[in-house]
């Protein structure tokens, strides 16, 4: 784990649980995995949006292929928006430092 990121700091982790809750009980009602419902929310975004996940094992590129397959309806997509919108996420993804560099 990353702990020198502000995002995955321990007390960044538990403060962002209730997402991961959020995407665990739509895994659970999709019978599908959170990361599965993380790529099927990306590929429902728009038609020419892509995820490239990236691994060195077969079965994680059977999971990820297994995304494409995930229906979300208007309402569920609505849904899993609001949800992930009230929750206050904790922690910046990079370092201050980190930042700067992106140039961004």
């Amino acid at each position: 784990m990353c702990n020198f990121l502000p995002r995955y700091t321990e007390e960044a982790r538990t403060a962002n649980k209730s997402l991961l809750d959020v995407i665990h009980q739509f895994a659970k009602s999709k019978n599908a995995t959170p990361a599965q419902i993380a790529l099927a929310w990306v590929l429902a975004q728009k038609p020419w949006i892509v995820p490239i996940p990236g691994t060195t094992k077969q079965p994680r590129l059977t999971e990820n292929i297994g995304a494409a397959a995930i229906p979300f309806s208007y309402d569920e997509l609505n849904e899993l928006v609001d949800a992930s919108t009230r929750i206050q996420i904790v922690g910046t993804r990079y370092t201050e430092q980190m930042e700067k560099a992106t140039g961004l």
